[in-house]
């Protein structure tokens, strides 16, 4: 098996490790963060530093390459930028838990993650460093955007789409044929009826539009990942 790690040591990194261990198709050798300790431990794995020794580290580990475990939409985005400006071939890996269900015809991009009980149904495509959290169901002849994501417990129906960075949080329920657009943010619990423009924050049952969002803008409750300081450090480095 090919060896990988995993970048981003905090709870949703546990989840993916555990859909890779699952899947059982890669060695992971540790984790990587910028804000935790060198030399710590995470789910028994070691932390092995930061994303500016990754050089070093597909050397040291014969690395084939890993995924980002980071939950909030743009800093995943930085963080996939960062790494391909220090490491270039750097492979993203795609991971499926083995309870997940993907139907007939489904495509999923590069660095997306399918977590435990999530169900895709037939000619759905999910793009690049996407995530399906636990017991999602997307509909038939879907399209997740790249960067996005869809909260544990969320149910879209069919011929749905989901723009670039937009994220569905927990428990949303959205009917078929249904657009919600980039930058977009669906809070826990609505009920989605109709389309939502982009960069919004729409919640309620029905949802509806609660003010404009910015992109990059915060959505995640209790993170300590501050992507301000990622990107200081990455110009100053």
């Amino acid at each position: 098996m090919k060896n990988i790690v995993i970048i981003g040591a905090s709870g949703h990194g546990s989840v993916i490790l555990d859909c890779i261990e699952k899947e059982g198709k890669f060695n992971v050798m540790g984790f990587i963060d910028s804000f935790k300790e060198k030399g710590g431990k995470q789910n028994g794995y070691e932390l092995l530093g930061s994303e500016h020794d990754l050089p070093y580290l597909i050397d040291m580990f014969n690395l084939h390459g890993g995924i980002v475990a980071i939950g909030d939409n743009w800093t995943r985005k930085n963080v996939v930028e960062r790494i391909s400006e220090i490491a270039p071939n750097f492979k993203f890996i795609t991971s499926i838990h083995p309870k997940a269900v993907i139907g007939k015809d489904v495509q999923i991009g590069k660095g997306t993650v399918i977590m435990p009980g999530a169900i895709v149904n037939a000619n759905s495509r999910l793009g690049d460093f996407c995530v399906l959290n636990t017991n999602a169901t997307l509909g038939h002849d879907s399209f997740m955007d790249n960067f996005s994501s869809m909260a544990s417990g969320v149910t879209a129906g069919g011929c749905f789409y989901l723009g670039k960075f937009s994220a569905v949080c927990l428990g949303a329920n959205i009917i078929e044929n249904i657009r919600v657009m980039d930058h977009t943010v669906i809070g826990a619990g609505s009920l989605v009826i109709k389309d939502v423009r982009g960069s919004e924050v729409a919640y309620g049952s029905p949802a509806h539009k609660v003010r404009k969002r910015k992109a990059g803008e915060r959505y995640l409750s209790g993170g300590k990942r501050k992507t301000p300081k990622l990107s200081l450090v990455a110009r100053n480095m």
